[in-house]
């Protein structure tokens, strides 16, 4: 039965009454009022904004009587990550004049603005589409960005996965006038439907009430309905939660392509693509406490021909708005679908909705998790380079004026800008002759190097947790390097300094940092608390496991120096952590 039928969320409410995601959103803010209704914050998180406030300061407010210092986050929608000079230095300027300062790189390869007020969201907003960036569906229960390899290799296979992205992520926006109507007066300035994506019928597909179905050269079928006027895929109440897609290539799973609600993998004949293996049902949040919710990598579903990748995006997510949980938003994911009704019934209903068979999926090459940081020549006589960015921060702290350099290094010499899913930044199209010039400005400007960074450090990640998420359960992005420098001692103790771990840190269980993948985690479990996972993989392809609960932040180092002396001892030739955490079993560990 579809979840329409069942009983609805005060969410699922909330957005069938808002009109398409209008609301009386234009109201609110040209209200007074430092923030908006709750009904109002709702729908704001499909124009891409979060409505928050500082909890550093909560408590002391509230015990003076006043309401919150309300904040706003604002999330851009890059697909692929891929930026121009123009578009970067915007989004710089903007920092400084409505945020705080700073650009928080995302592991979905945006931008997120943190700190800005009410007043300024119109103006803010007004300004990135005028260099054709959307805030679009960077938030809210609909496709977010969709997420590619960002390494700017001179190639066929890179540049399609590259194409497409864009595409797709087009392809997917809602398509109520809403946002232009709320933020740029009616005019639609940054999100054109790509070109090549104007075949009669192409924005549509059927209702599971009425399958037309595709043929097998990615065309509709006759006959096919639209099931809203307004949103022909969504239709009035969306999606039952978020829905994210990731675009990989065989064999470099550097997005987290099994994460994915939907993965697509790219699989290459030659110097071509061949098709792209689809993959559904990833996602990794989950709640403390709450039975039936859990992390799950998605299932290997079948192969297809480029061409279908439209159609079949389509289908999957007209699966989701149709089968997901409408009633518990813990469990409104497509993961639970598949989960709950299994691969076979999945790949059947898929198949029924295009209205041909998947072929069977194409094997793959063992993945790794490539991070492209480094100078690397791109294959058309320039060269890019990826910079670290500790925990996706992009400011200026002490010595190291990240942020300014940045902005210096764009100014001159006007590079492409691509965001990595590790929450890097990568400077790409630059001239060899550049080389030298660039490494002198990051020198004058403090800024770390890949060669900066120890191995465990390099492949680190939080999320920014507190003091604006309002999810976040404890620290997160403010604990980690602190956390990470007592790690590198114990390791640099034990010989060990050389040696890459990915660890990652959520101020909460929702997962935005991805911990469930890596090989060691902190996830947050309560005030200064955290649950310990080990025993995930490099390369994406493995959950980890709770290893030890309720470990206070600064037992953290303690309680996994034993992991490490462990692994140096007893582990294979060339046996990475998470591979020795995973082979020996946590029963063996935690004795």
């Amino acid at each position: 039965m579809s979840s329409r039928a069942t009983e609805r969320s005060k969410v699922e409410q909330i957005k069938e009454a808002s009109a398409y995601l209008k609301g009386d959103l234009s109201d609110q803010l040209a209200s007074p009022s430092s923030h908006l209704s709750e009904d109002g914050r709702q729908v704001l998180k499909f124009h891409g904004i979060y409505q928050q406030d500082d909890r550093d300061v909560r408590r002391e407010r509230k015990r003076a009587g006043e309401q919150p210092r309300y904040l706003f986050m604002v999330r851009t929608k890059i697909p692929g990550g891929v930026l121009s000079a123009e578009q970067y230095l915007v989004h710089d300027h903007l920092a400084d004049r409505f945020g705080n300062g700073t650009l928080r790189v995302t592991t979905r390869q945006d931008f997120q603005f943190h700190g800005v007020l009410k007043g300024n969201l119109q103006a803010g907003l007004k300004e990135l589409n005028q260099v054709l960036v959307t805030t679009l569906a960077a938030c809210g229960d609909v496709e977010r960005n969709v997420v590619a390899c960002p390494a700017p290799l001179a190639d066929p296979l890179h540049g399609l996965v590259t194409r497409q992205a864009r595409a797709l992520s087009s392809r997917l926006l809602p398509r109520s006038r809403a946002y232009y109507e709320v933020w740029l007066n009616g005019e639609r300035i940054a999100v054109e439907r790509p070109a090549g994506d104007a075949r009669p019928g192409a924005d549509r597909l059927a209702p599971a009430e009425a399958h037309a179905g595709w043929d097998r050269d990615g065309r509709p079928g006759p006959g096919v309905a639209l099931e809203d006027p307004v949103e022909p895929l969504y239709g009035p109440t969306y999606l039952p939660r978020k829905f994210k897609t990731g675009i990989a290539l065989a064999g470099d799973n550097c997005i987290d392509v099994f994460t994915q609600d939907l993965g697509l993998v790219a699989i290459p004949d030659g110097r071509e693509v061949a098709g792209f293996n689809v993959l559904a049902g990833g996602g990794l949040g989950m709640s403390h406490g709450t039975p039936g919710t859990f992390p799950r990598l998605a299932d290997v579903v079948g192969f297809v021909p480029p061409h279908w990748v439209f159609p079949v995006a389509e289908a999957v997510i007209s699966i989701h708005r149709d089968f997901g949980n409408r009633a518990d938003r813990h469990r409104a994911r497509l993961k639970y679908v598949l989960a709950e009704r299994g691969l076979p019934w999945f790949r059947e209903e898929l198949e029924r909705r295009l209205g041909f068979s998947l072929s069977e999926p194409t094997p793959m090459e063992p993945f790794r998790a490539d991070d492209h940081l480094g100078w690397h020549p791109q294959g058309d006589g320039r060269l890019f380079l990826g910079l670290p960015v500790e925990n996706g921060r992009i400011r200026d702290a002490g010595q190291e004026r990240l942020k300014t350099g940045l902005r210096e290094l764009v100014q001159r010499l006007r590079p492409g800008v691509r965001l990595t899913p590790q929450q890097n930044v990568l400077l790409t199209d630059l001239e060899p002759t550049a080389r030298p010039e660039v490494e002198v400005l990051l020198r004058a400007y403090g800024i770390r190097t890949v060669e900066d960074y120890s191995a465990a450090r390099r492949h680190a990640m939080a999320c920014p947790a507190l003091p604006t998420c309002g999810l976040a359960i404890t620290e997160a992005e403010r604990a980690m390097p602190g956390l990470m420098g007592r790690i590198e001692a114990e390791l640099r103790e034990l010989g060990l300094e050389g040696e890459p771990i990915a660890i990652r840190m959520t101020g909460c269980p929702n997962g935005c940092a991805r911990p469930y993948t890596a090989e060691l985690a902190f996830v947050g479990r309560g005030a200064g608390r955290y649950t310990v996972f080990v025993g995930g993989d490099q390369a994406g392809t493995r959950l980890a496991l709770p290893f030890l609960d309720l470990v206070a932040l600064d037992d953290l180092p303690r309680v996994v120096r034993p992991l490490f002396e462990r692994w140096k001892r007893s582990r294979r030739p060339g046996e990475t952590f998470g591979d020795f955490c995973h082979r020996v079993g946590l029963e063996h560990l935690r004795r």
